[in-house]
């Protein structure tokens, strides 16, 4: 549990700007773009393909539907339906897709707020 407050910075885009924690997470996921994640993804040193884009969409359409940020198990069943495999490919698949960590770089990407109880590795 953190004892002092973030500290928010404000990150200019192109076409709007957002308040981002001290970890690079948006304040409020209703303040996500894509061309939010297009900049983070560039932060990255990741070239967002269809196949990112598909992951982040699922993750948005999960938010929007729960709530809540899609716990990485949700996203592993996902990836496991749509390569047709089992959970270590789906694992692999999310690796592949994001090297340094679902939480670091997925669910960066996709706009959720820093999970505070999640490793963010």
């Amino acid at each position: 549990m953190r004892t002092r407050p973030d500290v928010v910075t404000r990150l200019n885009l192109k076409l709007s700007s957002v308040d981002l924690d001290e970890g690079g997470y948006l304040t409020d996921p209703a303040n996500w773009s894509p061309e939010f994640a297009e900049h983070i993804a560039a932060q990255e040193g990741i070239s967002l393909r269809d196949e990112h884009w598909d992951v982040i969409r699922f993750m948005r359409v999960y938010l929007d539907e729960h709530g809540i940020a899609a716990d990485a198990r949700f996203v592993l069943k996902y990836l496991a339906a749509q390569h047709n495999t089992d959970k270590i490919g789906a694992n692999q698949a999310l690796f592949d897709l994001f090297p340094y960590g679902y939480v670091k770089q997925a669910c960066k990407m996709a706009g959720m707020k820093q999970p505070r109880a999640w490793s963010t590795g």
